[in-house]
């Protein structure tokens, strides 16, 4: 699969240059949202031929993909169109419902009638469902950015390609439309987008599947067994695979939009230097992180310091702080081991803000900026945050019935 989004990341753009070239009157919106929507089509196609084997079922399942996120976006464009701007229940109504959506699809039971209709019960389901998640949180932020007035709404034309927009549709960044249509003079120049591309494309093909063969999937389940100092070479191994697919992706998605003189966020800034977990998600996944701060905490923060008071703002914080994290692991996935990794993040950020607390009343200002500036406190801040990045990152990677197979190995 890998090649198949090396190749769809790369005709995208050229495709779009060419109508551009061949169909000079049609506006780039139009351009755009026509080769995403065959692109998400062909895409689809791709991964359930891959998976399935038929060419017929992938063809059924591909046009299911198609049509659930055609109805949800066209039914989004006019709630943002009509309601978002004008506030209260309504606004609420067209933020939630891309949200609803993707409740309903990725953790509730589907009726039986619904499963017969569309084949879920041979294949298709909620972790089949390409990009839904990036998707129902790009929707539903530009909600928020058209009620506070931040970008007009968008007309059908351009709300359509920058929802299907196909170099992030799959795994991110969740662009904002105010970067996606932003037409400042900080876009990335064509060496340059790919340059970006080439760096992502040896990232994500060919330095994440070798650091792979290290990780839980390569060394720890190869049917052998296994010392336990593999353990940690395994947990080490899968936080870089991690950030070398992930980010290298990334890098595709933006140097791809680069080409096309689009901006996307950057999603990524040096995680391993990270002295502790709150720095970690300022430099991992920074548009979740973003969305999660100005949809989840902001809000709820307010709401709990005015319910609470303002003596205890810290315990609000920290409140806060795990509804966030219990959420992050719930979007990434399905399972308890997904909750527990965000409650492992959660506790570690949690910890770090009473931590600082403590330091700055037990220290005085002078003395905790001395302490924050000291090499050797950063330094050691890092290697301990990267060693628990690691070890938490097995509750992300591993269901119960891998955990088990790991354990049952180590000798």
């Amino acid at each position: 699969m890998a090649a198949t989004v090396l190749c769809m990341l790369i005709f995208f753009p050229l495709g779009v240059r060419l109508a551009d070239y061949l169909l000079p009157k049609v506006p780039r919106a139009v351009v755009l949202a026509v080769a995403s929507l065959l692109g998400l089509t062909c895409f689809s196609y791709s991964f359930y031929l891959h998976l399935f084997g038929s060419p017929a079922a992938a063809l059924h399942r591909a046009a299911v993909t198609l049509l659930l996120y055609l109805g949800v976006v066209l039914v989004q464009g006019r709630l943002l169109r009509h309601w978002a701007p004008r506030g209260g229940w309504r606004t609420l109504a067209a933020f939630l419902l891309p949200l609803v959506v993707l409740v309903v699809v990725k953790y509730l039971p589907l009726p039986d009638f619904v499963i017969r209709r569309i084949g879920a019960g041979s294949g298709i389901g909620p972790d089949l469902l390409i990009g839904i998640s990036y998707m129902a949180f790009r929707l539903s932020y530009l909600t928020l950015e058209v009620r506070n007035g931040t970008v007009a709404a968008p007309r059908p034309a351009e709300f359509l390609a920058f929802a299907f927009f196909l170099p992030t549709l799959s795994v991110g960044p969740i662009n904002t439309y105010a970067t996606h249509s932003g037409r400042g003079t900080d876009r990335t120049p064509l060496p340059g987008a790919w340059l970006r591309m080439l760096l992502g494309a040896v990232k994500f093909s060919f330095l994440a599947s070798m650091v792979n063969q290290f990780s839980y999937t390569g060394l720890l389940l190869d049917g052998h067994p296994h010392a336990w100092v593999d353990l940690p070479t395994a947990m080490v191994c899968y936080y870089l695979f991690l950030y070398l697919n992930f980010s290298g992706y990334c890098d595709m998605a933006i140097g791809v939009a680069g080409l096309l003189g689009i901006r996307v966020a950057e999603n990524f800034e040096n995680p391993f230097a990270a002295r502790n977990v709150k720095d970690f998600w300022n430099r991992w996944h920074i548009t979740l992180s973003t969305y999660m701060r100005d949809v989840v905490f902001s809000p709820l923060s307010k709401w709990l310091v005015r319910t609470l008071g303002p003596a205890r703002v810290n315990h609000a914080t920290a409140i806060c702080i795990m509804v966030v994290f219990l959420l992050v692991g719930i979007w990434h996935g399905v399972g308890w081991h997904f909750l527990l990794f965000g409650l492992s993040h959660g506790l570690a950020v949690a910890a770090n803000h009473y931590y600082t607390i403590f330091l700055k009343k037990t220290l005085g200002r002078a003395r905790f900026l001395a302490y924050g500036k000291s090499a050797l406190v950063r330094g050691t801040a890092v290697v301990l945050t990267f060693a628990y990045i690691s070890a938490s990152l097995f509750l992300f990677a591993n269901d119960g019935r891998a955990m088990r197979a790991i354990f049952t190995v180590l000798h």
